[in-house]
């Protein structure tokens, strides 16, 4: 089949998957099917794959679109890759990335949104066969998949009365907590959903903690705290795709911190800002904003002193040295969009992983 050629997708070789053992049937199920097929008209079920990797690793697999095909089509399958060790299959179409459901967006944006997300992605998809059944039936491909699948992180600063929420758990059992959300409370302010349970605290797992323990972590938190937490019906669906919630799949649009999109155009004295490389509160090495000089394109765009840098063109900087990323942003000649995070927003994503 002819086709377009548009930047692939490379895939992985480490993942932190779960697997469910049903010692019934003593098979290892790595994905697992969510929607039903109730017409019987040879349209299968979504599958749904957690893949993770380390910086200087791929998913294992290319992203193509196809003259004559429909869909987002999952390609080159790297052998023994992480994508074949999990599952994917040439020909399987791509229906949902960390939640979002992208059948229906284009495919350049599809392939950033999976880079963006770093070394984690959460992916459905669905057989080629069912993809195109499901199409000459007419169907909503995104009515077979769930509408929310995202944990969600929420930093909670204490009024008079407290963080706002109280925690219940079976007697004696770890690391199984329940949130009652007090209205209109803190944590009601912050993002917390009533009846939500307890993942991570302050960016640390409590499924090995007992009450106690929980307790004393609450009280030692001083007056902000952040939580990982994830509604019952979110907490669900992993548990039955044998899928770890991990806070990298976080819905963070609750959270103070934001990362900030710099458009800048350059002048006759350049952006006005010098890029050096610096270690971060992590202990990684990171590329940093200084020397912002008042008045000239970066300045304007919003830049600040102690930027760190996250994202060159939509293209993330993760793994790349200070001479790799200043080509980056000199790939184009008179223009640059830049990524950043200010300092307190990073040094609040690095102390929740």
């Amino acid at each position: 089949a002819a086709m377009k050629q548009t930047k692939g997708l490379e895939g992985d070789k480490k993942s932190i998957i779960k697997f469910e053992f049903n010692p019934k049937d003593g098979i290892d199920n790595p994905a697992l099917s969510l929607s039903e097929d109730t017409d019987g008209e040879g349209v299968g079920e979504p599958r749904f794959y957690l893949l993770s990797k380390d910086s200087t690793e791929t998913f294992g697999f290319c992203l193509r679109e196809e003259l004559g095909c429909q869909g987002h089509i999952i390609r080159q399958v790297e052998l023994g890759g992480l994508a074949q060790r999990r599952g994917l299959q040439d020909g399987d179409r791509l229906l949902q990335v960390n939640g979002h459901f992208v059948d229906d967006v284009d495919h350049h944006r599809v392939v950033h949104r999976i880079k963006a997300s770093g070394n984690q992605v959460l992916l459905a998809v669905l057989d080629g066969n069912s993809y195109e059944a499901a199409k000459a039936l007419g169907r909503d491909l995104s009515q077979m998949l769930p509408t929310d699948v995202r944990p969600r992180l929420c930093h909670i600063t204490r009024d008079k009365s407290g963080f706002g929420f109280s925690v219940s758990g079976p007697e004696g059992v770890r690391g199984t907590f329940q949130l009652s959300v007090q209205q209109d409370g803190p944590a009601a302010r912050a993002g917390v959903p009533p009846g939500s349970w307890l993942l991570e605290l302050n960016g640390a797992s409590v499924k090995n903690y007992s009450n106690t323990q929980l307790a004393r972590k609450l009280k030692r938190s001083g007056s902000k705290v952040t939580l990982l937490v994830a509604s019952s019906a979110v907490e669900e669906f992993y548990r039955l795709h044998g899928l770890r919630v991990t806070a990298t799949l976080a819905d963070t649009s609750w959270l103070p911190f934001k990362v900030r999109e710099l458009h800048m155009v350059k002048g006759p004295a350049g952006y006005g800002f010098l890029l050096k490389e610096d270690d971060c509160s992590s202990g990684a090495t990171g590329q940093f904003l200084w020397d912002v000089d008042d008045g000239l394109p970066a300045e304007q765009a919003g830049m600040k002193e102690g930027d760190r840098l996250l994202a060159v063109n939509g293209e993330s900087i993760e793994g790349l040295d200070h001479q790799q990323t200043v080509l980056r942003i000199r790939a184009r000649d008179d223009q640059v969009t830049l990524l950043v995070i200010d300092p307190a927003g990073d040094e609040f994503y690095q102390s929740v992983g």
